[in-house]
């Protein structure tokens, strides 16, 4: 049994609830051996099905990861068609071990700009897990933090109308975004190098704990999941006290 396995036993009530991933460097990664962005694409399809059994082995409740922004628009089409069919490739390939691992999907972010053919295939996978509840995996999809923000403020005002101004407070309006029902992010990790949040969860990630590392999304292994989890552990989060 390894040091971290052994610490999780004492430590259970001390892991994070939720972890959330920008999921940071496929183009990069593919690029350095020479190949297609599509083919750093598929290695960070791959990575994101370790991040989830590994840490949903550990018993991490919620897993998000940051699959495509309201910027990522700006790529070329062909990658953005290339991405839009991820989510059906996912759905048709790890339904069976979703189902499995007793894992609900669902997806955060504006998805009436999705195409038809993903869409039926995200709605599709939200359907059929609908009813698990060991893990959550939620994917930001066309998310935007700012976005998400101001759609909420919207459905809010539309909802008290002329008492909006009065009925306008933190608690409130947090309860009209994307999937309220999820707590914050304990954690969010950050690959590829880059340090910074990228319009990603601008509103849940008030008091998250964030780690940066160097290595390319599809470089995510076993070892650095674990140096994750231990960096978290050893931190004293004191939200805003002493």
């Amino acid at each position: 049994m390894s040091q971290l396995e052994n610490r999780i036993k004492v430590e259970r009530e001390n892991l994070p609830k939720h972890i959330a991933f920008i999921m940071d460097g496929n183009g990069r990664w593919a690029q350095q051996r020479k190949m297609p962005r599509s083919f750093g694409h598929n290695a960070g399809l791959d990575a994101m099905r370790r991040v989830i059994r590994f840490y949903g082995e550990v018993g991490i409740k919620v897993l998000s990861f940051y699959a495509f922004s309201t910027e990522n628009w700006k790529r070329s089409q062909r990658e953005v068609n290339f991405l839009m069919n991820l989510p059906i490739d996912f759905i048709e390939q790890d339904l069976p071990e979703l189902m499995e691992r007793g894992a609900r999907l669902i997806y955060s972010g504006d998805l009436t700009k999705i195409p038809k053919k993903t869409l039926d295939a995200m709605r599709r996978g939200e359907k059929a897990t609908a009813q698990n509840n060991d893990l959550i995996i939620n994917i930001a999809f066309n998310y935007g933090g700012r976005d998400e923000i101001i759609r909420g403020i919207r459905a809010m005002a539309l909802e008290h109308k002329e008492g909006f101004l009065q009925a306008l407070n933190e608690e409130d309006l947090g309860k009209f975004l994307d999937h309220p029902e999820l707590p914050d992010p304990d954690l969010i990790v950050r690959t590829g190098g880059e340090q910074r949040l990228s319009n990603f969860f601008l509103w849940q990630a008030a008091y998250s704990e964030l780690f940066f590392t160097e290595e390319y999304w599809p470089d995510l292994n076993e070892e650095l999941l674990e140096k994750i989890l231990g960096d978290y552990l050893d931190r004293n989060r004191r939200f805003g006290g002493l």
